[in-house]
């Protein structure tokens, strides 16, 4: 009876009205709020809102909603390690990330660990780094790889590491000799910079107030990849983590210089797992290989 209630009240959780869950479980709607209210008066509060807009969750309610997926995780990784004793088809582990960490990391990681575990099935969203977050949070996204500038609710940080951003430009430009630099050393070159929705762009932002700068980048873009060809052929600069574009900087004849200004380096690159979630052996195996991937390169990072 109270996996009927949990499925029920998942349900209400996910679609916001009885009306939508009822029409998605194929169940009448006076059942699933029966159910509701019987999970309501054992634990002594409301789970939801009511309201002629639909059904919002109270804070109990999202206290037992992240129980309620963990365990629907749980029982479904419980399911498919007995399925695999028969051979069956695992599901692929599911991987959200930021842009730049899916150029080059995340995929040469899924490459290296492919190899020693051919049966091993992955996939990648590709979001903002809250939204890669919030893709844990609710379940639907096994682990994260992404950047922080603050702390994360309802994950666990597994592995942290400082993730500064870095000056890059071409090997020809005129300060790609020096070892560091700060934001005025900038003001007479064009700027590039990706979109608000990134840290890189807080940080940017961040950094030139604290300077006392008003520098307006002279291209914007959410794809990075557009950013490195502008970079490459001409005297832009645009700002990157070392794990973002390291292995980009050879084959395009860009280098990467630390700056000077703090504000630049407020911000981790962290590998994130749902608080609480007890995961499958294999996905352990692959969350580890992938810090160490992460870890090696962050110690590589010029500073």
């Amino acid at each position: 009876m109270q996996s009927l209630a949990f499925k029920y009240f998942y349900e209400v959780a996910q679609t916001g009205s009885l009306s939508a869950a009822s029409e998605s479980l194929h169940v009448a709607i006076s059942a699933i709020s029966r159910q509701i209210s019987t999970l309501e008066q054992r634990l002594g509060t409301p789970l939801f809102e009511r309201s002629a807009r639909g059904m919002r969750l109270t804070e109990a309610g999202q206290l037992l909603l992240r129980h309620v997926r963990r365990s629907l995780l749980e029982t479904e990784a419980a399911f498919e390690q007995i399925a695999a004793l028969r051979g069956a088809e695992r599901s692929p582990i599911r991987i959200a990330c930021t842009q730049g960490l899916a150029n080059e990391l995340v995929p040469g990681a899924i490459a290296a660990f492919g190899r020693k575990h051919p049966r091993c099935r992955f996939r990648i969203w590709v979001d903002s780094a809250r939204g890669a977050t919030e893709r844990v949070a609710a379940g639907e996204a096994d682990m994260a790889v992404t950047f922080s500038t603050t702390p994360a609710d309802h994950v666990q940080v597994r592995y942290a590491h400082s993730a500064a951003a870095l000056a890059v430009m071409s090997q020809t430009h005129p300060l790609a000799e020096r070892r560091r630099l700060s934001l005025k050393d900038l003001v007479d070159y064009p700027l590039a910079l990706t979109d608000e929705n990134t840290s890189t762009y807080r940080l940017f932002q961040l950094a030139s107030n604290m300077a006392g700068l008003n520098l307006q980048p002279r291209v914007f873009s959410n794809y990075a990849e557009a950013l490195h060809a502008y970079v490459r052929d001409s005297q832009a600069v645009l700002f990157a983590s070392y794990v973002s574009i390291s292995e980009r900087l050879r084959p395009n004849r860009l280098v990467a210089i630390p700056l000077r200004n703090t504000e630049m380096h407020a911000r981790t690159i962290q590998v994130q797992v749902m608080s609480g979630r007890i995961l499958p052996d294999m996905m352990e195996q692959f969350i580890e290989f992938m810090i160490r991937r992460v870890h090696e390169v962050s110690e590589a990072a010029p500073r």
